[in-house]
């Protein structure tokens, strides 16, 4: 083959980066291949198991969701190329609440109809054709960002399997007495219709009044003046409550008083839930609309009234005057008829804790309803056992104190739900209202006998709390539940630690029997990039899909990673995504250069350490070192870290130094062409490992490379991931580059800061301790001598030479003759001038350092701030002294 023949086969990169022409032809390469599938390893392989928290079918990938994705799918690359068995399930969730919402106003938009017109059969065929159309978007989203999921497991939270182990759930627990049906105390949405977990409440705080209301003493012997935050509840008291210990009240007790606006008598009660130091002392007990009250009314026997409907208007049992008005409105009429009979006693200002809807935003209002509950206490038991032993760990460790304070102060868990979109409940009644529940595995009830389903589905979060299993096929013993379960790690927000993982841990302890997970990394919330909470409202909401096509799903995959710390906000945006296709870039041209070094032929074994340059020792043992930092921090979840590692190794270590170090290496015509060998051997070998430890944070741009460099991209996957190499370990080459690049830098700055170009050959001394740190700095003369344009270079002697710029290089004295330069008269008198100012400076800071009573009183780090301002201007006085007539101001 003649040469240039030779020249149009070498593998090249184009000069531009551009990885919008690559990124999703590697993707789909790897998919269609079966790389995501377990099978993909060997049979005997250690299975890694993880399951993708669903994103809702309603949504888009949003920043959070690619901040989880993207850890997730850092884990997977890196456990798939340590030779893991790896499974790492996708799917999606059916969002009940939300779906029905999005689904009945497109069906109003398009038709003018409501559920209720079309029926709820008619209306759930509706909801599963747009779910299942929906669900499809979410998971091509999840591939853009190049999440390595076996897809051909994806789960739908809805679908069959799924619905089974639901059911079977319930069952269960119904059968167990762990599932029960009651009146209690609920958070309802009037707007959503539906009740709310506490875990979907918004709880936040919000200006408004304690009214103090006169109740007279039914016996006209006084009143009784309580004190209030919602008068219009009043209509349904059934007792004023006092403390038993308030000498105040206690006469009171056993009495009786009118209830205003009303023509019903209510008794005063003494109770010791009462604070006896908030308001007045006295309490209106509402046991229809309060948790407090509610339970109060339970222990005092008291009736129950209801005021306020589902609907969030007066009831009947209101009385005439209020019916039909909103809660707020019936506020401000019963304030109005309070004052208009004279038993208004005043009001202050206070600040009411609110529980908001977590969907809508409405304020829920408290309400006795006939709901499905789950007694909690035993799982939640388990789940603490499973995380006290080891079983699972948090990290941050930090949650598991969290974790535990909410679980042994766990309440029931209120499971229905009013909508028609969800798992329906496999309860149903007769005519009496006994309950029939089937069996675990039984089918339903033959229509025969009459019975009616309960109309009510369960909480979305009824089917999720399943996932570690159920996606595995549970309650069958499927052959993935035997080899996968429990899965390996999971990886989401810390603000779901209460609505899913928590109640995970409870489930998989319950009912296959073994935890879900044995680790919990719990990330923090993405914020922008000056630590606001993204919404639309503040236009600042970040699209992760838009940035991977302006910037490459590399470039953001590793931001997020680098991101991805131990703290709660995470700012993310633009700017710093930029960077990181920065680094990219750098990446790709130093690939490029290197592909030009190497040359046409194969590359030749790597030669035995020992016999190897300094520099490619030096390179080698920090290759090593990187890949055990990596390796390490990924190990206990420190992906910033390892990134961290990864970007300082490529970017400073191998672009920065190696690559610029073997240029003049290459390019020596008198260096032997078997030397010129080994560092090739050298530098295809750091290339090629470095890809594969930047490939499961850049899975793209490391196979686009490696196919450019060797020709095999789609290997890269599979290949084994870099470990440390001991052998490698050679702390005197990294002592000696260190010195060589320090100095190197050094003396280029201060060329700059002299003014000095660049090509001005120089003298330099380097004073180097006893030892083998002179012989090792003597071999590579001349290489420092090209890289820093040195005309003369001592070293081992005195590096105390009059008139030279001194500084250390770790533990080298360095010093350089600088030339001398004549300034013109108005330069040096511009430079006086500038010294002058110096001076002024400098005596204040020293008066101020040298003041005791500063030094006193001054925190240690504003002292220290002092010091080193005094220090830089010192040093910028000395600079400008250099090349002035007389060497001095």
């Amino acid at each position: 083959m003649s040469p240039e023949e030779s020249k149009s086969h070498r593998p090249t990169l184009p000069t531009t980066f551009d990885p919008a022409t690559f990124e999703m032809k590697w993707y789909r390469q790897q998919e269609e291949s079966g790389l995501f599938r377990p099978e993909s390893a060997p049979a005997d392989a250690v299975p890694f198991t993880m399951v993708i928290p669903p994103p809702n079918v309603t949504g888009r990938l949003h920043v959070g969701h690619a901040l989880g994705r993207t850890l997730e799918d850092i884990l997977a690359r890196w456990r798939r190329m340590q030779g893991r068995a790896v499974l790492w399930v996708p799917g999606v969730d059916h969002a009940g609440i939300a779906t029905q919402m999005v689904v009945e106003r497109d069906l109003f938009d398009r038709t003018g109809r409501t559920r209720h017109d079309l029926g709820r059969e008619e209306f759930l065929d509706l909801c599963h054709e747009w779910g299942y159309a929906r669900r499809h978007d979410i998971l091509d989203q999840i591939r853009r960002l190049g999440c390595s999921c076996d897809f051909s497991r994806e789960y739908y939270t809805i679908d069959e399997v799924r619905s089974r182990a639901v059911r079977r759930v319930f069952c269960e627990l119904y059968h167990q007495g762990l599932a029960y049906r009651d009146n209690r105390m609920v958070n309802w949405c009037p707007r959503c219709a539906t009740v709310l977990s506490d875990l979907e409440v918004n709880h936040t705080e919000q200006n408004g009044h304690l009214w103090s209301i006169a109740y007279p003493l039914s016996d006209g012997s006084g009143e009784i003046v309580v004190a209030t935050t919602r008068p219009e509840t009043m209509l349904g008291d059934t007792a004023v409550a006092v403390n038993p210990e308030d000498e105040r009240y206690r006469d009171f007790v056993g009495k009786s008083v009118d209830l205003p606006l009303t023509d019903r008598k209510i008794p005063v009660i003494a109770d010791s839930f009462v604070d006896m130091t908030f308001g007045t002392g006295a309490v209106k007990v509402t046991p229809a609309h309060d948790a407090s009250d509610f339970e109060a009314g339970r222990r005092n026997n008291l009736a129950s009234v209801l005021v306020i409907g589902f609907d969030g208007k007066m009831t009947k049992d209101a009385g005439g005057a209020y019916e039909g008005l909103d809660r707020f409105e019936a506020r401000k009429k019963v304030l109005r008829d309070l004052e208009a009979r004279g038993l208004r006693r005043g009001e202050k200002s206070h600040l009411n804790a609110i529980g908001r809807c977590q969907r809508c935003d409405t304020i829920l209002e408290p309400l006795v309803s006939l709901q499905w509950f789950v007694k909690i206490k035993p799982l939640a038991e388990k789940a603490m056992q499973a995380v006290d032993s080891g079983q699972v760990v948090f990290t941050p460790d930090t949650w598991r104190k969290t974790f535990d304070e909410w679980m042994r102060n766990i309440r029931d868990w209120c499971i229905s739900r009013q909508l028609w979109w969800g798992h329906e409940i496999p309860a149903w009644y007769d005519k009496d209202g006994n309950v029939f529940v089937p069996k675990p595995g039984e089918p339903d009830p033959p229509e025969s006998l009459g019975l009616t389903r309960d109309p009510d589905v369960f909480d979305t979060w009824f089917s999720s709390w399943l996932m570690p299993f159920s996606v595995l096929g549970w309650p069958e013993k499927t052959e993935d539940m035997k080899r996968f379960y429990p899965t390996d790690v999971m990886v989401t927000g810390f603000d779901i630690l209460f609505f899913w993982v928590a109640r995970m841990i409870m489930a998989g302890c319950w009912f296959p029997g073994d935890v879900p997970f044995r680790n919990v990394f719990l990330h923090g919330l993405v914020r922008d990039e000056r630590g606001h909470k993204m919404s639309k409202t503040r236009g600042n909401v970040v699209d992760p899909l838009e940035m991977c096509d302006e910037y490459g799903a590399d470039a953001v995959r590793f931001t997020l990673a680098v991101l991805s710390g131990t703290g709660r906000d995470l700012p993310f945006g633009k700017s710093r995504t930029a960077g990181y296709r920065a680094f990219a870039t750098k990446v790709w041209n130093a690939t490029r250069f290197a592909i030009g070094m190497l040359g046409d032929e194969p590359p030749k074994p790597l030669a035995p350490f020992h016999s190897l340059s300094l520099i490619d020792r030096w390179i080698l043992s920090r290759l090593s070192s990187a890949c055990a930092k990596v390796n390490a921090s990924l190990e206990v979840f420190r992906f910033d870290e390892a990134a961290g590692a990864l970007y300082a190794f490529f970017w400073s270590e191998f672009c920065d130094g190696y690559v610029e170090f073997v240029k003049p290496v290459l390019r020596d015509p008198a260096l032997p062409e078997a030397e010129k060998e080994k560092t090739r051997a050298v530098l295809h070998l750091v290339l090629m490992r470095s890809l594969a430890l930047l490939h499961p944070f850049m899975p793209f741009v490391s196979c686009e490379i490696r196919e450019a460099l060797n020709g095999d991209g789609a290997r890269l996957p599979q290949e084994a991931f870099p470990a440390s190499v001991p052998e490698w370990d050679d702390p005197l080459a990294v002592a000696t580059v260190e010195i060589l690049r320090g100095t190197i830098t050094r003396i280029r700055n201060l060329r700059a800061e002299r003014g000095l170009s660049q090509t001005v050959v120089l003298e330099a001394i380097l004073e180097v301790p006893e030892g083998d740190l002179a012989p090792s700095l003597e071999s590579q003369r001349g290489l420092l001598m090209s890289l820093a344009r040195l005309g003369t270079l001592t070293i081992g002697g005195k590096a105390e030479v009059e008139g030279a710029f001194h500084d250390a290089i770790g533990p080298v004295g360095l010093a350089v003759v600088l030339p001398r330069t004549e300034l013109t008269p108005e330069e040096a008198a511009k430079r006086r001038k500038e010294i002058a100012a110096l001076d002024k400076d400098i005596a204040a800071l020293e008066a101020k350092l040298s003041d005791e009573g500063f030094r006193a009183k001054a925190p240690a780090a504003v002292i220290e701030k002092a010091r080193k301002q005094l220090q830089d201007l010192t040093s910028r006085r000395e600079k400008l002294l250099v090349n002035l007539p007389g060497g001095s101001a």
